[in-house]
């Protein structure tokens, strides 16, 4: 009887013990290369994420809107505070659009973090080859990559997770040093750019993915900001050997790379899909965004913009006189980065902020001086370019002089920006090659035009205030009291600023709601 009682007992364990009915596991999910492509999708879509209720979060709040391109901008000083407190060094810890940044880039990095983990597993079929495979999972490499780098440049040194949670006990984890989340980014780079497969090799449905050249150029690019000069300059060698007039090239017209027909084109190396859609993303948030807002955050206020009211937009992101000031006389890019109106319209109240009546020429989405209308306001259709062979090749002529290495390649690559914007110009004579104007044949003065022409290249794409940083020189241009920048605005615009703090501003605070539920130590003066 004893042992019918045990063997009842063990039996009733059992049966306890049992997974429920509809229990779902990974290794149920994870069976077919179909989802394993479908899961390194989802790890692009928290990169294209740009708005959660209550507030809108582009990372250009923080490139450009942070530096000495852009002022904030919208209806009035008012019009969203937590931008506003960016603009004018007046951030603190609750922040909104920090917070919504962070949470963004972990959900990304979750999602990388997942793909890596079971990707791995899944055995090749029709849907995938081993080859597809092995790019799948250079693809998650690279993303994963590039949200610790987004978060990295805002914030320094965050928790680093690079495996699967699932346990409550896991969640919380310790804020890693800048220079170990800086290391981690190069270690997945290097597995990506091994993995990866040059762009030409994707069928046209998969443009926009990440691919070799793009690891390459991210490689060039975070070595920089490592300040590990030569290993920046020989990973931007090899893309100029490998892939430049190869894979990428500079487009013969400049405004190409932000119109609709120029997208994933020859100068794209990286850029974030988007596409037009009549639905609302109000109230949804994370998860929901296939258009970017950019175009109605960023166009101007003016009535009737383009002849239509239904143009108008929401006046963000106003570029600076200082940004315009900054452009040679007779550069065709200016007029294609800093939008102006026509001077009835630009005395319009509702199109000035502080007197600024200038936009985002970039970001507002025209096509040949037209303005197309949109199907919804947050459903703009045109990608955001984050990394153009113009950058890549700045990037490249930086590391060279940097590095010590080659004082011929930093002038190539230089010459290369300047000669496509000296060809689009209506005289000739403009825009000479190096050593012009007070730059001398130097290594400062090449040095000093490199930047400058990193900035009227890229200007309102989101890049300054990360440059001004990396280099070191952010006090010296945005201290309120003698910096380059204010000397440039007006009394109103320089009313609004707070000074500077050298030491505290390079970075933003890491957002107290995080702080709360993970406890780590914050950034200095916050």
């Amino acid at each position: 009887m004893a042992a019918i009682a045990a063997l009842s007992l063990s039996s009733c364990n059992d049966w306890l013990k049992e997974e429920a009915p509809g229990t779902n596991r990974l290794d149920d999910f994870f069976t077919s290369g179909a989802v394993a492509i479908q899961t390194v999708n989802a790890c692009y879509a928290p990169v294209a994420w740009e708005y959660n209720p209550g507030g809108y979060f582009s990372e250009w709040y923080i490139g450009d809107i942070a530096s000495d391109d852009a002022l904030k901008g919208g209806q009035d000083v008012a019009d969203d505070a937590n931008a506003y407190d960016i603009d004018n060094f007046k951030v603190n810890i609750q922040n909104g659009i920090l917070l919504n940044y962070y949470r963004a880039k972990y959900q990304g990095i979750i999602r990388c973090n997942l793909a890596l983990q079971e990707v791995a597993k899944v055995e090749p079929d029709e849907h995938m080859t081993e080859a597809r495979k092995d790019c799948l999972l250079g693809e998650a490499y690279f993303m994963r990559a590039l949200y610790y780098f987004q978060l990295v440049r805002v914030f320094g040194g965050v928790p680093m997770i690079d495996f699967v949670i699932d346990s409550s006990s896991a969640w919380q984890q310790p804020r890693a040093t800048a220079d170990e989340v800086y290391n981690h980014i190069i270690s997945d780079l290097k597995e990506a750019e091994n993995r990866l497969w040059n762009k030409s090799a994707y069928p046209a449905t998969d443009l926009g993915r990440a691919t070799k050249g793009a690891a390459q150029a991210m490689l060039c690019k975070v070595y920089l900001y490592m300040k590990e000069y030569s290993d920046a300059y020989d990973w931007g060698k090899l893309w100029v050997n490998e892939q430049y007039g190869k894979e990428y090239r500079l487009m013969a017209d400049y405004e190409q790379n932000f119109t609709l027909a120029g997208e994933n084109g020859s100068e794209s190396v990286f850029e974030i899909q988007y596409m037009e859609d009549p639905t609302s993303d109000y109230g949804e948030g994370f998860g929901f965004s296939r258009g970017t807002f950019s175009s109605i955050l960023c166009r101007p206020r003016a009535s009737e913009f383009g002849g239509k009211s239904s143009n108008k937009g929401w006046g963000f992101n106003h570029p600076t006189q200082n940004l315009l000031d900054e452009f040679e006389n007779g550069d065709p890019r200016r007029d294609l980065t800093v939008g102006q109106l026509d001077a009835e319209i630009s005395q319009e109240v509702e199109v000035n902020y502080l007197g600024n009546p200038y936009y985002n020429y970039k970001l507002s989405y025209l096509e040949a001086g037209l303005i197309p209308s949109l199907s919804h306001d947050s459903r703009g259709p045109l990608n955001y370019r984050l990394m153009r062979a113009s950058d890549v090749l700045l990037l490249f002529a930086e590391a060279a002089l940097e590095s010590g290495k080659s004082t011929a390649d930093a002038k190539w690559a230089l010459e290369e920006v300047r000669a496509r914007a000296r060809a689009m110009a209506s005289d000739a004579g403009v825009l000479p090659a190096f050593p012009y104007g007070s730059y001398a044949d130097n290594t400062d003065g090449l040095r000093q035009a490199i930047r400058h022409e990193r900035r009227v290249e890229l200007g309102m794409e989101g890049h300054r205030w990360f440059d001004l940083v990396r280099w070191g020189i952010a006090y010296e241009v945005l201290n309120k009291d003698n910096g380059t920048y204010a000397a440039h605005e007006s009394d109103e615009v320089r009313a609004e600023m707070a000074n500077f703090i050298k030491g505290k501003n390079e970075l933003f605070p890491i957002p107290s709601e995080e702080i709360n539920l993970n406890p780590m130590e914050q950034n200095p003066g916050y």
